[in-house]
């Protein structure tokens, strides 16, 4: 029996390809190894979101050629989409296997293994309309499944090489993601996490919409809490908050893409609304939901951004009061209209104004966690975990606390729910109960 490793980079939906991609290899009658040991075939998914992933790719590729030079080195992803004469011409790399390809990844070892020699498949991607179907049975988390629903994206941010990785909207069939999600039920996952390149756009090109397919979810037998990836701000429309705040499984932490409080320079990345459009969005949800989690990303110094334009996304950040804000200091990717912007930022400046931020941020979190003090929540236990010098038993609530407990009342240790009042913090991140 050949053994075969794989290994992630990237994002959730990477995340979720390899995964599926281990499936299909047992399926396939390989036994699965891990990425440090000794094996036949070695898979990486590369990420390519930045030129330092690219370069990440590339020496865990090596890597896997080092720790065993007569092994098979599959290399598949983001990176290979975008640079595939580069992945062909690396001599670490046997296999070169483009997105929407990874479901042929058997079928293409056997004909490498039948030829001896490089194979390369990477169509253009932008060209392909198909959904690639691939599914998972089981995943790493033993609580909380990542579901693919979505690919591709026609946005065409100017800081970002995704959509060239990606290839346009493509969506997966409703019934084939409540098929699947109804296996992860039987298989023991309550909690599911439906994710995407675009998650918004899901439903553009099949009979349904996200919000359909979110109140399918729900009712699966076994499925009691719903997530979602990251969202674009206009998908939050009075009928989507609406019948969101309708389903009793969904999860009220909605991560919406910023990326700038400054419509100047929003529209500098191409980004699709304005600064009050995102703010209303944030209005209608805190219409419908008591205390939604409301977390984004910001890209700090982006070309071209003047002390003004920084001044207005420090003002707008405070103004929606966020839980949680993610800052990336801008970096250049190539390919990209923005890496050729004038006015490009120091590393310097763009540190200092990350710092800023980092500041103006720091009690947003601690004064959202403080609303549960004294109440009763709902958490799924996920894991046990050193805090200090004890051992306590962790998980989320719906708005994505995270929650520590001494002792739990049910028959299992990790994937259950239980019901605790919060009464104090146990560090800045963790809130317990006395």
């Amino acid at each position: 029996m050949l053994k075969a490793a794989l290994h992630n980079l990237g994002c959730k939906v990477n995340a979720y390809e390899t995964e599926a991609m281990q499936t299909l290899l047992e399926e396939a009658g390989y036994e699965i190894v891990d990425f440090h040991e000794m094996a036949d075939v070695y898979v990486i998914n590369t990420c390519s979101v930045t030129n330092i992933a690219d370069r990440k790719s590339r020496q865990m590729l090596h890597q896997a050629k080092k720790r065993n030079p007569k092994a098979a080195v599959v290399a598949c992803g983001c990176y290979v989409q975008t640079s595939p004469q580069k992945a062909a011409e690396d001599e670490a790399i046997d296999v070169v296997i483009g997105n929407n390809q990874k479901y042929r990844l058997p079928e293409i070892l056997n004909e490498f293994f039948a030829s001896g020699g490089k194979i390369s498949k990477v169509p253009d991607i932008s060209k392909d309309k198909q959904y690639e179907q691939m599914r998972m049975k089981k995943t790493a988390e033993h609580t909380r499944a990542f579901v693919k629903v979505q690919d591709g994206c026609n946005q065409f941010c100017t800081y970002c090489i995704i959509p060239y990785a990606r290839g346009r909207v493509r969506s997966r069939t409703y019934e084939d993601v409540i098929s699947e999600i109804e296996e992860l039920a039987q298989n023991g996952y309550q909690e599911v996490v439906l994710t995407g390149i675009h998650l918004s756009s899901y439903g553009k090109d099949v009979d349904s919409s996200l919000i359909d397919l979110i109140e399918g979810v729900a009712k699966v037998g076994g499925i009691r809490r719903v997530r979602l990836g990251s969202l674009e701000p206009n998908i939050v429309t009075e009928e989507f908050a609406s019948r969101l705040s309708k389903v009793e499984e969904f999860c009220p932490h909605f991560h919406l893409s910023l990326q700038s409080g400054c419509d100047e320079t929003l529209r500098r990345m191409n980004r699709h609304y304005t600064a009050k459009e995102y703010l209303d969005g944030c209005t209608l949800l805190r219409k419908y939901f008591a205390h939604p989690a409301i977390t984004t990303d910001v890209i700090v110094g982006f070309p071209g951004e003047t002390e003004e334009e920084f001044a207005k996304t420090r003002e707008f950040l405070q103004q929606v009061d966020f839980y949680e804000v993610h800052l990336f200091k801008y970096s250049k990717r190539q390919g990209t209209p923005a890496a050729t912007m004038p006015n490009q930022l120091t590393e310097k400046q763009k540190a200092e104004r990350s710092h800023i931020l980092a500041e103006d941020l720091k009690a947003n979190k601690r004064r959202f966690m403080e609303y549960y003090q004294n109440q009763e929540v709902e958490i799924l236990i996920e894991e046990q975990e050193q805090i200090g010098n004890k051992f306590f038993y962790t998980g989320y609530t719906k708005e994505y606390v995270k929650v520590a407990v001494p002792g739990i009342a049910c028959r299992e240790e990790t994937n259950c729910f239980v019901k605790v009042k919060l009464t104090n913090f146990l560090d800045e991140d963790i809130m317990g109960v006395l």
